[in-house]
């Protein structure tokens, strides 16, 4: 099933597709996230089966992110081999992590705003991401697929202001306080584009092996598959849980593949009128435009 969230009449709504329409799922909950704290899976199925339900056209509704207030959004760095090359990082023995701000959540065709105070090192992160299905804390990796309810896309925005800084900073304090300004340049309003849909997990046959593809203005600066993983989703899932209680909602990040901006010579960013757009196989397309 696809399932996301759309918007009619001005009015956020939770809902599943079926053919060229969506079918409205607010007899469930409020919210996509209602509808998997309430382990309610089993009754989308159900209504996609009716014979009396009949879809909204795609064409009278717009697509929201499909998790527009998930409790959690933890990203996921440093996880791709290649990546880690291009940026000439070590691979680390642990995954390494941080919450991105829930408030920078987009969806499908929304805007990404260059922020005015730094708007030239505006790069692109497209990841392919797992959405926690019910409570897990102190999973081990055989069981940890289990707690998955699906998938979508994230494209991890990033100003690049203070990447630089990191390498170059000194002491103690210094790389830590700079790492910390390089983590705010994710957080700015429009830097979460989310979506198209949430994927549940039987439409996803081996989330190990998935290829992923970004492409600015239609020239392709990210092809991967998600077989260069440093750790893989159960082991992410299996980590993070022994600190983390994750909630029905969450959402993981497993990080960016090679092919930023930043790691590109010359170096290659965003500009208003841009458009980017990740693709994540068996997944689907996630595309946004740049404005300034």
């Amino acid at each position: 099933m696809r399932l996301v969230t759309f918007e009619i009449a001005g009015q956020p709504r939770p809902g599943v597709l079926a053919g060229d329409g969506i079918l409205d799922l607010g007899e469930l909950a409020a919210d996509l996230r209602g509808i998997l704290a309430a382990g309610a899976l089993d009754r989308v199925r159900s209504i996609l089966g009716r014979k009396s339900s009949t879809p909204i056209p795609r064409q009278k509704a717009r697509l929201l992110a499909p998790l527009c207030n998930p409790g959690m959004i933890l990203s996921c760095g440093m996880n791709y081999y290649a990546h880690l090359k291009e940026m000439n990082t070590p691979a680390p023995d642990q995954p390494a992590a941080f919450t991105k701000s829930v408030a920078s959540i987009i969806g499908p065709e929304a805007p990404i705003v260059l922020p005015p105070s730094h708007p030239d090192m505006v790069d692109w992160e497209g990841e392919f991401s797992v959405v926690i299905g019910k409570p897990c804390h102190r999973v081990r990796a055989p069981q940890a697929l289990d707690y998955v309810a699906g998938y979508t896309i994230v494209n991890d925005i990033s100003a690049r202001d203070w990447v630089a800084p990191i390498f170059s900073a000194s002491g103690i304090m210094g790389p830590i306080h700079a790492w910390e300004q390089n983590l705010l340049g994710k957080m700015f309003p429009t830097f979460c584009p989310m979506g198209p849909a949430l994927v549940t997990r039987d439409e996803v046959p081996d989330p190990n092996h998935l290829r992923l593809t970004t492409k600015l203005n239609g020239k392709t600066m990210q092809s991967a598959n998600t077989d260069d993983l440093v750790f893989s989703v159960a082991q992410l899932i299996e980590y993070y849980s022994q600190f983390y209680r994750f909630l029905a909602g969450d959402v993981i990040t497993t990080g960016s593949p090679s092919g930023v901006g930043y790691g590109r010579t010359p170096k290659v960013f965003m500009r208003a009128g841009d458009l980017i757009e990740v693709e994540v196989e068996h997944v689907g397309l996630l595309r946004n435009p740049v404005v300034s």
